[in-house]
């Protein structure tokens, strides 16, 4: 095996793959970075078995050579050494080569480098994903839906289950749910022709969060494929291939109360800074816990108490309060977390009293809905 590569390209490549190799696998080939070279150009791999990344850097691009005299092969490499290699390499091109033992060398002006690579034969072969199944979408909204959702997945191994985010796509609806059972974040999209359906496909939230890492914000498409126990994101030149969670996601819609008692009307920047600066005194607490208290029509009171460090209080006018007087404590970190993922101006937010979970959503928006349940403050 041998080709010319630019550097950057490379680079590029090697970042995104190496986000799926990790140095605690179980299978030793696995901590290696796959490289196949063909006449059409060059893919790359690299997999923990829970994750596998394939980034392709075509030959030819647009007019714009990116790799030449390729000679076709497939090759191993210690991840743990060659993206540093390839980082500091002097000149703007790569030349790889492979000789008969497996012995590389990389060169790049007069700096050359002598690895010992790994049989690809020995690699696991990814499971090919039949693409039937599968439906499309813009690469900046499925980001947007990850950042609106992801938050909010159970870092706790007891249900491995809430880890993940549930995916599910019926009647043309496209809808993201994760609960950590204190909290809850949902978002929707339509999807217009989508020709498949399912309920129960359940991503891991460290999976989303690399995905999201390593997209692009284009409005370019990523086509999403679904088999029983994996799903594929496709991009252009990437695939991102996820193993899905076992079990059966909470049937959490019946946790979303249907009417409420009270209804705050306010500025979303201003609650989370006034929100924020009240949980400056809440850290010594376990859940860094706030509370609002309604006065009349048109102001809310934020304040934090500790016992040890000190109080705080601070008003601020919203633009409606409707119903009954409240007054409620909660997280602040959780509350941070879901008003940072509305990226509305104004939110309404709706109460059904001091001890029921409560919601979130933009203005005029129901496509977005956060939803803490209060903190018992005795």
């Amino acid at each position: 095996m041998k080709f010319i590569i630019q550097r950057d390209r490379l680079i590029a490549g090697v970042q995104d793959v190496m986000k799926a190799i990790s140095s605690r696998t179980v299978i030793p080939i696995l901590t290696g970075m796959k490289i196949e070279a063909k006449q059409h150009g060059i893919t790359l791999t690299g997999s923990d078995s829970d994750i596998s990344i394939e980034s392709y850097i075509p030959a030819e691009e647009d007019g714009n050579i990116h790799v030449e005299q390729i000679e076709e092969g497939t090759i191993v490499l210690q991840a743990k050494y060659f993206p540093d290699i390839v980082r500091k390499l002097p000149e703007k091109t790569v030349e790889i080569e492979v000789d008969s033992n497996l012995k590389v060398t990389i060169r790049s002006g007069k700096a050359e480098f002598n690895l010992n690579g790994l049989d690809a034969d020995e690699y696991p072969h990814l499971p090919d994903l039949q693409t039937e199944n599968s439906f499309e979408m813009p690469i900046d909204l499925l980001k947007n839906m990850i950042k609106q959702t992801v938050f909010a997945v159970s870092t706790m191994e007891t249900r491995p289950i809430l880890t993940g985010v549930n995916l599910k796509l019926a009647t043309n609806v496209l809808s993201f749910t994760a609960t950590d059972s204190h909290r809850l974040a949902k978002r929707e999209i339509p999807i217009a022709d989508a020709t498949i359906e399912f309920q129960q496909v359940v991503v891991p939230g460290k999976s989303l969060n690399e995905l999201y890492k390593i997209l692009d914000d284009t409005e370019e498409k990523v086509e999403i494929s679904v088999t029983n126990n994996q799903i594929l994101f496709r991009t252009k030149y990437l695939n991102f291939l996820s193993r899905l969670l076992d079990g059966n996601y909470p049937e959490t819609s019946r946790l979303i109360p249907e009417q409420s008692k009270t209804k705050i009307q306010v500025k979303t920047k201003e609650l989370l800074h006034t929100i924020d600066r009240a949980s400056l005194l809440a850290k010594e607490e376990r859940n860094n816990v706030v509370k609002l208290t309604t006065q009349g029509d048109t102001i809310i009171e934020i304040s934090s108490n500790s016992p040890e460090v000190g109080n705080v209080v601070e008003e601020i006018a919203v633009d409606v309060i409707e119903g009954e007087e409240l007054k409620i404590s909660f997280s602040s970190k959780y509350m941070i977390d879901a008003l940072k993922a509305i990226e509305y101006d104004d939110v309404i937010i709706e109460f059904t009293g001091a001890m029921r979970p409560f919601i979130i959503r933009p203005l005029n928006e129901n496509s977005i809905l956060q939803l803490i349940l209060p903190v018992r403050t005795y």
